[in-house]
Formats: C-alpha cells, structure tokens, sequence
C-alpha cells in the first residue's frame, strides 16, 4: 500500500517528467494576499504570477501546498472530527501553467497521472464540466474514452472559478470517483448529489477569461492551468478506504493520541481522537511558520483549534498536557518533507504544552462556573447570554467553548445576549479611557481598535507582505481617502510599531498606480499606525496594498537591539547583579541603554564590557526565540525590560553561548531577555561593536552609547583619521602619539608653573623695596594691593610671602579676575591674639559687594562682586586694624 508520502512523491515526481518546477509550498500565512487569513489552496503563492504582476524564471510548476481552513469564510472547524473528510490542515497537490500549456495538455496529465501512475480503475471515473465549455467535453472523450453520460455538464458556478468580483476566470472541469452503489449518494448534479458514493478527487481551473466591472466576460492573453487535488482524498482512495481519517498517515497520529490517553483508538472516543490527530497537524504547522496564540486574529484561530483539541483529551480522560507529547508523531511522519516542523518541533512543544497547562486550569474553573449557571435556569433554557459573557470576562472562558460544552447537552447559548453584553462592556471602557486625560485626538486609535481589532505583526518573519487598508486618519478624523500627509491602518503588516525602545520602521506602501512613504511606525492601542505620505496617486480605504520596511534600516535597528541584550549581560557580569535596565533607544544609528549604576565605569571596564561584546559577536551564535508565560520566564532567569508590559505569553530572546556551561541564566545560554523587538539570526550579523563612552543619566542611572555594524566601523575609521592627523601636526608615528602628547603636556606644565613663578614675582617685586610701601595703622604696618594678571589661588603663597617679610603687620591682597575680586587676607601670628585675617577680609569682601568668606585668624579667603570697589575695600581693612 502505498502511503501518503508515496503518493506526494509520485505526484511530485510525474509533473517533474513533465517539465515542471517542483516549487516547495509557501508559508500558511500568506503574504501575498490579504484577504485571506490563512493559505487555503495551491494558487495563493501564484496569485501574481497569474495576474502578470510577478514574473519567475519558469513557467509551468507543481506543488505539494500545506492549507489551512479554519477562519473566515473558509472555516471548517465545526465539522472535523465528525466527518470523513473535513480536516482544518490538508495537503493540496497541483500542477500550474502560466502561459504554457493549457486544456489540450493538463487533462491528459490528468488522466495518466490517475490511471497509469496511480492505477485507478478507468470505469469508476467520470467528470463534469461547465456547461457551455465544448472543447473541455471533447477533450474528454477524446483522452479518456469517456461517453457522454459520464461527462456532466453544470450549469452553476461550481464548474467556473473566479479570483474574485473581477480578474482572472474561467470553467473548470471536476474528477469524481465512483465507490460503487452499496454507498448512498448520485452523480453531480443530480438530486442525491450529497451522499458520498461519487466524490470529487481532482479540480482543473482553465483561467481563460478576464471578468470586467462591466460584467463581459474577455479572452486573456495568456491562458493558464490550475489544479487542485487533496492529498488525504487521493490517498484514502488509493488505500483503499474511505474516509481520510483511515489512512496511513492520519491512523499514525490517531493511535499516538490513543497511547497517550490510554484509550482505544476505535472505542467510543474515536471521535476526539479524530480532532486531536487532525488538530495537531494546524496547530503545530502554524506554529512553524510564525503564528503564536493569542486574543485575536490568527492567533486567536490558533488557540481556539488547539483548545478545542485540548478539550477532547480532556474528554478522553486525560489530567494532565498530552498534546505536546503528540508532536515527535507528527515530525516522524511529516518531517520528512516539510522539514519545518524538524526545525521548530522544540517550539511547537514548548507553546502546545505551555497552552494546555493554562487551558486545564481555565476549563476546570469554566466548567463548575457553567453548572452552576445552569443550575439557575429551567432544563430546556438556552443559557443567557449575560451569563456566558461573565465566563468569558470574569474567568477566562471563551464563548465558543461554553457552545461546545453546551452542543453535548442539547442547548446552547443566547449569542446576542452576549454580544449585547460585550458592547456594553466596549462602551464603558471607552467613555473610562477618553475621560483619563489623553489627548481627545486618540479616541479615533480606540475606536479603530474596537472595529477592526489589533493589526497583525508578520514582521518577525518577513519584510515584505500585502495588506488590506482598514482607515485613513487625516489630521484627528478618519476619511476615505487621501493624498499628501496620512496616518494608515492595515489589517496585516511587517512595520514593528515603536515599543520597548526600538523605534518604528520606515519604508513603503504601494499599489497599482500610487505609492506612499511611511515615515514611522507607532503602536496605539493594539493598532499599528503607519504614518505616511502620499507622493503618487490617491490612498482609499479598502486598498490592497504592498508592505516594504525599508530594509537597510530595519537590519540596522536589528543588530542594536540585538547588541543591547549582549550589553545588558556583559554589564551584569562586569559590574553586578544588580544592574538592570531603565531604558534604551535602538535606532538605525546608534544604541543607547540606561542601567543601574551608582559609579562611574573605570577604563578597564568600558574596554572589558566592549570586548566581551564583540566575542559574542564574532561566536557567531544563532539568536533563538521561544514564548512562554512572563512566570516561567523569569523563573528561568529571562531579564525583563524596563517599561514593559507583559501579556499572557512573552517571548523569550537569547543569544550566545558560553563555553563553561552551567555559569548562564539557561544552561549555557549567555543572554535571555523577554522582548517583543526584532532581533539578528545570528549575532555574527551585529558586525561589530564599539562603546562611545559612560556618563551619568539621572541618580543612580549610567548611560551607554554604542555603535555597531558599518557605524561602528565609520566612527573606528573616522578616529583612525584624527590620530593620523594629530600624528602629522606632532611630526612622529601614529605609534608614538601617545608618548609625544605626555611630553607635551609635562613642558606646558613646566612652562605654566614657570609663568606663574614669574607673575608673583612681578607683583610682589616692590614690597619693601621700591614697589608699594607698608603704611602704619595704628601701630601696626599694613600692604594693601590691587594686582591683575594673577589668579585667587596664587593668592595665598604672595600673602604667606609678604608676611614673611614685614616680619609683623597685616596684608590684604585684591586679585582682579575678569572683573570679580579674589581676595586674601594674613595677619602674622604675633599679632592674631589682637586681629583676625577674617575680620580684616569679611570688611574687604562687603566693600567689593560680596558676602561670606572665611579662613584662620592667619590667613582667610573670599571673593566680591565688583572691582570698583577696591579702594573702598583697601579702606575698610585700615579701619578694622585701627580698631
């Protein structure tokens, strides 16, 4: 029997004979259309390539595509489980031409592929076309023999695809398998159309016409193929069964559920062993490709599905997680091909037990809530829907888990009650937060949050993607449209909104025939706000537009925030434990990161911090992100960010390794910090790491600049400049700088003591001989003297000096410095016990205007205010000697 991953590999293989490009399948999180929550056929990667807006280097291509449907309009949810082929992840096999080949040849690929590659019985097949598509019919009869009673003609739109209202259509004919009549059900079209007897395993769309607004229907010019054909079909086909839960890969997962809950895979929980099996593969391949739980958008679609498969292990018994033991099941039988799931089976482990733990405590407290809800209405009432929102507000427990519970016991809930109750709940949360003192103009973020909910981040995976405009907000009102200065509000992006210290990105929104500068990015209320203008065309709301983050930019801002968590650790090793982070800026130029700290760094620890830095750097390890609850982080040593706020689940960012192994927060993990930024893939792609210096911040606070990448190495190049240039003025080696700059400064001190000796010299070179006289007071000799060119620290040494030698008196000493008086006093010390130097000086002082001084009854110190007065001051001092 062959198993699926035969059956892919067979698929693959025989288009590859035929010329075609195996392509690998896109990400379940389009990119490439925002309409769509997630990927839900093979065509969404090529939806471009179609409309002629991408070109690739081939033209015809087939696909093994990994779909999810389980949101929006294509929402299966419901069913699985209890259906034999309704999954919410399925595999779709393609092949696709763009231009190349077209009826004449994908219905012969078709037919070979079903009947020799595949074996199928010729007799158990007939198709249906669209009703007018002659050429399909015959091509038909022509291929494959088939009479006319088994080519069905449809009339309806379900043998005739369109993209969308407008664009690229055409008729397509449908392959239906006949399991034969002991299975209730008719052919296509027919009035028992519903039973399962004839079931449709292949889809060719012929895209031959364009669909004008004007509603004609024109020939393109390029006619291409696209097909469409579920793996889980085919293959419960080919082995024989019917229902795609019975195959190979499916009974897999189903008996691993079954071992972990210790019950019969085929017993009376044969259901819930179904969802499980099926839940598993959409959660974990979500996981994979960027989606985290959350409380709304594809997170919330994730988390529900994960739930709803948590809650059927619950029903089965289980007390304890067991999806995340479901996961290495998973990887074994898929792995293989999608490797993915190889690369990200310790995350997908780590976030489904992570969720499970949480959710067995949310639907044990749930359920008693609910019977006792229930004990207060009649047996056959539905429950309120007040009720069911105070669950879902007050304790946790989603609306459509209680549906859940209550669809087992035949009742159900008052939804619009509850959604009555949810609006009353919006409506006071409004009017508490507009009256909080915010600015009036940010109600409107509020409202556009309460409307269309939280935008959707990719920018974790991508750079590029397409997008939906949700509201325009020109000024403080939104409007339809607009050209020149706009704020823009899309339903996805990969713009990171300013938070946590790294600031917002920039670059640009296009679409057919205008494009717009986003100038930055902020986060208000859960809305990302790209703020932008206009340069060419007009911007209306419900636009599909094209996301680019300029990407220069955001690698730069990348590598300073990566470098700020290295940072971070290198300063704790280096100064403390308690070192903690009180703030950062992670701009395209620069990093600056504010840190407890009550000294300043010495040499040797800017040069050690900056060293340790760059060894991580050049180790060249992988930058990991994990998520898990804000508890499990920190009690695994995860350093939190100043001014965060943290939800349910954070992710947890670390980087380098240490080679010592049990000396980091994580085993040998260097750095782990909880942060919502963007980080490097490696910290090799940092580049390098240069610390622009220490200095004080706010009390207790250090601050650090850095740079990093190619600014570090133009600041490194730029100081490489300066000293070969000094070096030059200096005449001697950029090697002896250092030396000749010493030399240097001990001649210019040498010089300046040498002047200043001379200064004194000068102004004291009359006492007692030729220059200003003593005069006697009241017995007592007394030099008082004006000087300039001096500074008030000479002033002491030419006072002790003058003392010296009068041998017995008072000298006061007035040193004009650029118009405020320095002044100093000194008595000799026979006669302290009669004056004081600080009488003498405080007189002085309140003549030239100043106040205060002081010293020793020998020697005091002041200053004035004003040089005018210094012959009054000279004045005053005679009338304190003479009493």
């Amino acid at each position: 029997m062959a198993s699926l991953n035969d059956i892919r590999s067979t698929f693959l293989d025989y288009f590859r004979r035929q010329g075609h490009a195996v392509v690998d399948s896109s990400p379940l999180v389009p990119r490439n259309d925002p309409t769509l929550m997630f990927t839900n056929s093979g065509m969404v990667q090529f939806k471009n390539v179609f409309t002629g807006l991408e070109h690739r280097d081939y033209s015809r291509a087939t696909t093994s595509q990994k779909c999810v449907r389980a949101g929006g309009k294509h929402n299966d949810l419901d069913n699985v489980g209890y259906t034999a082929r309704h999954h919410t992840f399925f595999e779709m096999l393609g092949n696709f031409s763009f231009g190349d080949y077209f009826k004449s040849d994908a219905i012969p690929f078709a037919w070979e592929l079903l009947t020799k590659d595949f074996g199928i019985d010729k007799s158990r097949l007939l198709v249906t076309v669209y009703h007018t598509d002659d050429e399909a019919a015959n091509m038909w009869k022509k291929v494959a023999g088939l009479s006319d009673d088994r080519i069905i003609r449809i009339p309806t739109d379900d043998n005739f695809w369109r993209m969308g209202p407008t664009g690229p259509c055409g008729p397509c004919t449908e392959i239906f398998y006949d399991h034969g009549d002991h299975i209730w059900g008719g052919p296509p079209g027919s009035k028992d159309e519903d039973g399962d007897r004839f079931i449709e395993i292949w889809n060719l769309v012929f895209m031959q016409n364009e669909q004008l607004e004007s509603g004609d229907l024109i020939d393109l010019p390029r006619q291409s193929i696209d097909t469409g054909m579920g793996l889980e079909r085919i293959g419960a086909l080919l082995q024989g069964k019917h229902d795609n839960y019975d195959t190979d890969l499916m009974r897999g997962l189903i008996e691993a559920s079954a071992n972990v809950t210790d019950g019969a895979p085929d017993g009376p929980g044969k259901t819930h062993h179904r969802v499980i099996a099926d839940h598993l593969r959409s959660t974990s391949f979500l996981i994979a490709d960027g989606v985290m739980p959350s409380n709304e958008g594809r997170g919330y679609v994730l988390r529900r599905i994960m739930r709803r498969a948590m809650r059927h292990a619950h029903m089965l018994g289980a007390q304890d997680p067991v999806m995340h033991k479901l996961v290495p099941a998973l990887v074994r039988a898929m792995g293989g091909h999608y490797t993915e799931l190889k690369q990200a089976e310790a995350l997908i482990t780590e976030t489904l037990r992570l969720e499970e733990t949480r959710f067995l405590t949310t639907l044990d407290r749930g359920l008693k809530l609910l019977d006792a809800e229930l004990d207060k209405i009649a047996d056959d009432s539905n429950l309120p829907g007040e009720a069911a929102f105070k669950l879902y507000d007050t304790y946790g427990f989603p609306l459509d888990l209680t549906q859940d519970a209550l669809r087992e016991r035949g009742r159900a809930v008052d939804v619009a009650g509850f959604e009555a109750a949810m609006g009353e709940q919006k409506a006071k949360a409004r009017a508490s937060w507009s009256g909080s003192g915010e600015a009036a103009n940010l109600a409107i973020w509020f409202e556009l949050a309460d409307a269309h909910g939280g935008t959707e981040f990719l920018g974790y995976d991508t750079e590029t993607a397409e997008g939906q405009v949700l509201a325009l907000v020109a000024g403080d009102a939104a409007v339809k449209t607009a050209t020149g200065e706009v704020s823009v509000v899309v339903n996805q992006t990969p713009f990171y909104g300013e938070s946590g210290g790294q600031v917002g990105d920039t670059g640009w929104l296009r679409w057919d025939g205008g494009e717009a500068v986003v100038r930055d990015t902020r986060k208000m209320n859960g809305v990302f706000v790209h703020v932008a203008e206009v340069t060419q065309g007009t911007l209306r709301v419900g636009q599909p537009v094209k996301l680019e983050v300029d990407h220069t930019r955001r690698s730069a801002i990348r590598a300073n925030h990566s470098a700020t968590h290295l940072l971070h650790e290198a300063l704790r090793r280096a100064l403390g434990d308690h070192v903690a982070q009180r703030g950062s800026l992670n701009a395209p130029d620069r990093l600056r990161f504010d840190f407890s700290h009550g000294a300043a760094l010495s040499a040797a620890d800017v040069a050690g911090v900056e060293a340790e830095v760059n060894a991580f750097i050049r180790q060249n390890a992988p930058v990991d992100t994990r998520i898990m609850t804000p508890d499990d982080a920190r009690a695994l040593g995860a350093q939190a960010l100043f001014g965060e706020k943290y939800g349910d689940e954070v992710r947890v960012v670390s980087m380098g390794r240490l080679l010592d192994s049990g000396k980091g927060s994580d085993g040998n993990t260097y750095s782990l910090e909880l942060c919502g930024g963007t980080h490097v893939a490696r910290t090799g792609d940092i580049g390098a790491f240069v610390l622009l210096g220490d200095s004080a911040s706010s009390s207790g606070v250090r601050r650090i600049e850095a740079l990093t990448g190619e600014a570090a190495l133009s600041h490194l190049r730029a100081q490489d400049a300066r000293l070969a240039e000094v070096a030059a003025v200096l005449k001697t080696s950029m090697a002896d700088v250092v030396e000749r700059v010493k030399a240097l400064a001990d001649e210019r001190r040498a010089l300046s003591n040498e002047v200043a000796q001379l200064k004194r010299d000068l102004a004291m070179g009359g006492t007692g001989g030729g220059g200003v006289e003593a005069v006697e007071v009241n017995g007592v000799k007394f030099i008082g003297q004006v000087l300039s060119g001096v500074s008030g620290k000479d002033l002491p040494a030419m006072v002790d000096a003058m003392k010296e030698k009068l041998g017995s008196g008072v000298v006061l000493l007035i040193a004009d410095t650029g118009g405020k008086p320095a002044v100093c006093a000194g008595v000799t010390d026979d006669l302290t016990a009669q004056l004081s130097a600080v009488d003498v000086l405080k007189a002085a002082v309140a003549a030239l205007g100043g106040k205060g001084g002081g010293g020793r009854p020998a020697l005091a110190q002041g200053g004035g205010a004003d040089m005018a007065g210094a012959d009054a001051a000279l004045k005053a001092a005679q009338a304190v000697i003479g009493g």
